[in-house]
């Protein structure tokens, strides 16, 4: 089995063709995915599809290029991952890509999802972009170790991926590892730990080769998985019962 451990499900791209999605998830051996959260206001969109459906799962966060966002407290972020289908917090993180000048609310926001991850116990989703050093300074001194989590679709260095490691996180491929030029990434999935190894859609973007340029859907995880497998010079079976078992260990999930 297949888990795809970062998808939007309830983006609008999704709406018309959902019994679809689902539908090719199952052809594709994907038995599991977590529908992340970007913003409070869509949350009850993405808790919603949760729990209509045992194989999804959903995590409560707001997303760092969501500048116009009013910012969660703490506490109401713990409480509403209180609900025994969201297993995670975020997506959170520091993006300096999409936005510049002063992203100190950047900085804040991502401290207040730390400290109601280790408030309700549950692990971090993060997003980063051209943002590392700080990403990592901040996990540091809010100590997210403590939680644990993801660096989702990762597409820094080695270097970054094992002191993100050493914090007791995962590293998460995308589609991005099966396209030709992300030497940088190929090189991570292929040297870090598998115990600590990921991969998602991130859909609907990031289409993977064959489909890259297309929307994206958690069926096509399944080439993501394929990648990796191929540049660790393991069976994709292997692959997936290891990516498959670190998802439900670090998220406390049980396997459908």
């Amino acid at each position: 089995m297949l888990v795809d451990s970062h998808c939007h499900l309830n983006f609008p791209e999704f709406a018309s063709n959902l019994p679809e999605i689902l539908a090719n998830m199952k052809k594709n051996g994907v038995g599991l995915v977590l529908c992340v959260s970007v913003n409070l206001p869509d949350f009850k969109e993405v808790i919603a599809l949760a729990e209509s459906y045992p194989q999804i799962y959903a995590s409560v966060g707001v997303h760092p290029d969501y500048a116009d966002e009013k910012e969660p407290t703490v506490e109401e972020l713990a409480g509403l991952a209180n609900h025994p289908k969201v297993i995670a917090i975020g997506e959170t993180g520091l993006d300096y890509f999409r936005l510049k000048g002063d992203l100190e609310w950047q900085r804040n926001r991502f401290r207040n999802h730390i400290r109601a991850a280790k408030l309700c116990g549950k692990p971090l989703i993060v997003h980063t972009r051209e943002a590392a050093t700080d990403t990592l300074r901040i996990m540091e001194e809010e100590g997210a170790s403590i939680v644990g989590g993801v660096m989702h679709c990762f597409t820094e260095t080695l270097e970054i991926a094992e002191r993100a490691i050493a914090l007791n996180f995962h590293i998460s491929f995308s589609g991005i590892v099966t396209f030709k030029k992300a030497t940088q990434v190929k090189e991570v999935a292929q040297k870090i730990a598998l115990e600590r190894v990921l991969i998602e859609t991130d859909s609907p973007y990031l289409a993977p080769v064959p489909y890259r340029g297309k929307i994206n859907q958690p069926a096509y995880v399944k080439h993501v998985a394929e990648e990796v497998a191929r540049l660790r010079g393991i069976t994709e079976q292997e692959l997936a019962e290891a990516t498959t078992q670190n998802f439900t260990r670090l998220f406390r999930t049980n396997v459908i």
